[in-house]
């Protein structure tokens, strides 16, 4: 997140250059692992003309991240290089709105994938948890559904508040500070706030109780074989989905925890606290993504083969 500038200010400093250094280059690094992605499993659609529920969840994880990166990066190019440029009504209003549609869908769809993990590897001896192994691949389409609405509809109200912050308040001259205490909360904005809240915590809880219901579902499941002595596939299984998880249970905290310290590191201008933030929110969706490709089988043959292509290019050069 970065430093309010006035509308008038328009020289960069050597932190703003070093700003748009680091995440020009995350945000590429991120956009090309996620377009990476998105072309494997969009061939893989075309060769088999239907893709499973993890492939259409990696699919749509995929492209929000790619696009959550690409609109970020414009959006921190411009704070820094071209203020100026966005107080043009509505390139603010627009970004803002973009920006959060596109966050929202990738936290929420990665909820998803959690989830999906968890109910399709966890075993639990109960009917319902049973009927919902069954039917999670026609319910996939629907969650994914239900997510990109949450987003959009969270995304608009966003695009409100920052078409209507301006006009109650002469002093609003930064992009994100939309909790600064000279701006008054009334109701609509606690509305806006809790709804934003939601989003975030409800993505949250998923990532939780996934993690919690799966590291049970190990557990007894490790039990159960020791007392029988056998060797199971599904440990395996059990196992990388773990993995997967935790690794974002943790960065997804982490991303957490700086989402809300932008709020009150926004109050200051230059600040190397800032530039940390900024450096971990840009390397989230890059860094999360390598990992789902080296935990998936298919994307990891897909890139190592990718990989050998390019180094025996250049060994021959």
């Amino acid at each position: 997140m970065e430093a309010c500038h006035s509308p008038q200010q328009s020289n960069v400093t050597s932190y703003g250059a070093t700003t748009v250094a680091i995440v020009t280059l995350e945000a590429f690094a991120g956009m090309w692992i996620n377009a990476f992605i998105v072309s494997v499993l969009c061939l893989a659609w075309v060769k088999k003309k239907t893709l499973n529920s993890n492939e259409k969840i990696l699919l749509l994880l995929g492209c929000s991240r790619f696009c959550t990166l690409c609109i970020s990066w414009v959006n921190e190019f411009l704070l820094i290089i071209h203020p100026n440029y966005l107080y043009a009504h509505p390139i603010l209003q627009l970004i803002t709105s973009f920006t959060s549609f596109f966050n929202y869908s990738n936290l929420l769809v990665s909820a998803c994938l959690c989830g999906f993990y968890c109910i399709k590897i966890a075993n639990f001896r109960n009917s319902f948890f049973t009927d919902l192994k069954v039917k999670i691949d026609r319910m996939v389409p629907w969650f994914l559904l239900g997510s990109e609405i949450l987003a959009l509809a969270l995304s608009i109200i966003i695009y409100d508040l920052t078409e209507t912050l301006p006009n109650t308040n002469s002093n609003f001259t930064c992009l994100r500070n939309f909790w600064e205490p000279s701006i008054r909360l009334d109701k609509r904005f606690f509305f806006s706030f809790f709804l934003t809240g939601f989003g975030y915590a409800a993505s949250f809880m998923a990532v939780i109780f996934s993690a919690v219901f799966l590291l049970f579902s190990l557990w007894t499941h490790k039990r159960k074989m020791q007392k029988n002595s056998m060797k199971d596939l599904s440990m395996d299984a059990h196992i990388r989905a773990m993995k997967s998880i935790l690794s974002f249970l943790v960065m997804y905290s982490i991303n957490f925890v700086c989402l809300i310290s932008t709020i009150i590191y926004n109050m200051e201008d230059e600040n190397t606290m800032r530039l940390l933030i900024n450096i971990y929110l840009f390397a989230f969706p890059g860094v999360h993504s390598l990992i789902l490709i080296f935990s998936n089988p298919k994307l990891e043959k897909a890139l190592l083969k990718m990989l050998s292509c390019v180094k025996c290019d250049f060994s021959m050069k």
